[in-house]
């Protein structure tokens, strides 16, 4: 195949790395970063930068903010090949993926979501690596009336790419499941490091501290994009913790052991019960 990478930040730049250690495909990229795509060619990411001809590509994937994926789409759609796959890998579906349809369709286009589960610390073209996606969760998030042989060949490219447990999903299923196993758990790290003991940790912190804290380094534009385009189903999910956790704080202030000890319980066996259930199974 030839595929088109637009944008070549963590993921944009990883997918290209990977595509072109584990593939025979024919990568394409462009950023609006020239020196990014100078140093993709250098580490041969990339057979070639985008020359603007929008024509003759398999697969184009945009790996840029939703926001910037839609507006992307929007403006180059009718200059892309007829009957071209086009995908994104944004952390949102749902009404975005509807969007996405739409304007795929309206210029003779097919379109299917896909989120591969991976990531970093810190993003930018300059930590992507080709292994990035080797035993990540990769989702794919096709439309009731999308073609099967469409989402064969995401499927195809994401165990090509080093995938792990690949699922197919609803877009709408994908934001309920995102909400609290991605989203939720980035709101929390971004409330945590807000302790006035932040800075104070060192020498007294330890794996736990690093887990919970490491995702506060997200991108705020992204993420708020992120967050607002999934706001029902993160809103639900954070309410629910705030519940929980009241439960907890109410059990300390009134000193109440028996209580803090049946609700630690309560938590361990639901989490041991989740490990028996996950035995022999992909994260």
């Amino acid at each position: 195949m030839k595929i088109l990478v637009v944008g070549l930040g963590l993921i944009g730049g990883s997918l290209c790395k990977a595509l072109k250690k584990y593939t025979y495909h024919t990568v394409v990229g462009c950023d609006l970063n020239h020196d990014i795509e100078n140093a993709a060619l250098r580490d041969v990411a990339l057979d070639e930068v985008f020359d603007g001809n929008y024509n003759g590509y398999d697969l184009i994937i945009a790996a840029l903010f939703p926001e910037a994926t839609e507006r992307f789409f929007r403006d180059h759609a009718a200059d892309i090949s007829k009957n071209t796959l086009i995908t994104d890998v944004c952390g949102i579906k749902g009404a975005f993926s509807e969007r996405m349809k739409n304007i795929a369709e309206t210029n003779g286009l097919r379109y299917v979501g896909i989120h591969p589960m991976a990531g970093k610390e810190f993003g930018g073209y300059y930590n992507s690596t080709a292994d990035l996606f080797v035993k990540a969760n990769f989702i794919i998030a096709p439309f009731e009336d999308s073609r099967e042989e469409d989402t064969e060949l995401l499927r195809k490219l994401a165990s090509e790419v080093g995938a792990g447990k690949i699922v197919v999903t609803t877009p709408e299923n994908h934001d309920k499941m995102i909400a609290y196993t991605s989203q939720l758990a980035h709101i929390v790290s971004s409330a945590y490091v807000k302790s006035p003991e932040l800075g104070l940790e060192c020498g007294f912190s330890g794996g736990s501290f690093q887990d919970m804290t490491r995702i506060a380094t997200m991108n705020e534009r992204m993420w708020t994009d992120l967050f607002m385009q999934n706001k029902e189903n993160l809103q639900y999910e954070l309410d629910t913790l705030i519940k929980n956790l009241l439960k907890y704080s109410d059990a300390l202030k009134n000193s109440d052991a028996d209580t803090m000890r049946a609700l630690i319980a309560e938590g361990r066996e639901l989490k041991e019960e989740n490990l028996r259930h996950r035995v022999g199974q992909p994260n």
